[in-house]
């Protein structure tokens, strides 16, 4: 497969702007040639120029941010695999070690394949979670930086050297992880420091060290319930707290905090929004969801994933992000408007920085990454889910309808 075609564009004509408090009116973008918003104007009449695209009146969003995926593995676009092996958080990971090289995971391809559906329903920025574990070294975070490379720079992607086999129980990972963060991965993962390493004191303190050590972020996946989770909230507050890591902490899932008491949850959102430590949710239809509104009074921020697609832990999965935010939405009985552009907000151009880069309200000085969908507002956009007409990452052709 070679690189994708990326045909830079100058300017997107005639699409309606809701975001960064506009009024849903008709603008023109200009883009420079390094891909940043040049300038925001009422639309004009004149012709259709060449290297510019007319929007037809379609509405723009920011690019979505996927906050949480798994490009090395996850499956989109080839033959389908039967659900097999046993249930359980453990029960996944034997399964997928018993079967991935077999099926050539990590493989170029594979990832090849995700990032093209992701694209294709409009994510331009990404964080990733890729294997690391003592059969795999680092060939996987190698194959996911080669894939986004052949994007040049038209979609950003940052990576979490992820120990999906967890951390203790296999002495020489956190070695592994210590020479990815020096390899220049942007987070170093953990995973359910009590209930896959039983020992989440030896897990975290390992990890935050690296993290301490490097300059790396730390991004854990957090799988265990209530009381359970909520201690490794403390445990994990408490280092970042007293090694400094204020703005570098992520929780991903993070069951427990939407199932533990309200006063308990106030409590650690409380330490949190002082920590700037953030979440990262793929919205799972069997368990309570983040209390969005709890979230925005505390100032924790939180952005949505895909998680793994069509992958040997489960058949689901599309790539669509909008989807997954339609998913919060839905189960979460969001129906008021202010609500559900928050929610648009979050899949969009708030979660910019989880994947390093900024904040993006279509506004000059931005990157140009937009989506446009025929769509009525925000709101129409998120509850229908329609087809992206056009996709630009950095100004340049992700995708056109």
């Amino acid at each position: 497969m070679s690189s994708p075609a990326l045909n830079r564009v100058f300017a997107v004509r005639n699409v309606r702007l809701e975001v960064g408090g506009r009024d849903g009116s008709p603008h023109d973008i200009a883009v420079d040639e390094s891909g940043l918003i040049a300038a925001v104007t009422p639309a004009s009449n004149a012709p259709i120029g060449h290297d510019e695209v007319d929007g037809r009146g379609h509405l723009a969003l920011p690019g979505l941010v996927n906050t949480h995926a798994h490009v090395d593995k996850s499956w989109i676009g080839h033959p389908w695999q039967s659900y097999g092996g046993e249930g359980g958080t453990d029960g996944r990971i034997r399964h997928e070690r018993a079967r991935r090289d077999e099926l050539g995971i990590p493989g170029l391809e594979i990832t090849r394949r995700v990032l093209g559906e992701f694209v294709r329903f409009g994510t331009t920025a990404l964080r990733t979670h890729v294997d690391v574990d003592l059969g795999l070294g680092l060939r996987g975070i190698e194959i996911v930086r080669e894939a986004v490379a052949e994007y040049d720079g038209a979609i950003t992607a940052e990576i979490v050297a992820f120990p999906q086999d967890g951390v203790l129980r296999r002495p020489g990972v956190l070695e592994l992880l210590r020479a990815a963060a020096e390899a220049g991965a942007e987070h170093i993962g953990g995973l359910d420091p009590a209930s896959i390493d039983r020992d989440p004191v030896g897990q975290l303190d390992g990890i935050f060290a690296i993290a301490a050590d490097t300059g790396a972020g730390v991004d854990i996946h957090l799988h265990d319930p209530a009381e359970l989770g909520a201690f490794q909230f403390d445990l994990i507050l408490d280092r970042t707290e007293a090694l400094r890591l204020a703005g570098r902490v992520n929780i991903a899932h993070g069951f427990a905090l939407a199932q533990v008491d309200a006063v308990r949850r106030r409590d650690l959102l409380e330490r949190m929004s002082a920590l700037d430590v953030t979440m990262t949710t793929v919205a799972p239809l069997r368990l309570p969801q983040l209390p969005l509104r709890e979230f925005d009074a505390a100032g924790v921020r939180f952005g949505f994933g895909t998680d793994g697609i069509r992958d040997l832990w489960s058949p689901y999965g599309t790539g669509d992000l909008l989807g997954i935010a339609w998913q919060y939405a839905r189960s979460s009985s969001v129906v008021r408007d202010d609500d559900l552009r928050r929610v648009v907000d979050l899949a969009t151009g708030a979660a910019g920085p989880f994947a390093g880069v900024g904040v993006n309200s279509l506004a000059v000085g931005d990157r140009a990454d937009l989506v446009l969908l025929d769509a009525e507002n925000a709101m129409d956009a998120l509850v229908r889910t329609p087809p992206r007409e056009l996709v630009l990452g950095a100004g340049r052709v992700l995708h056109s309808a």
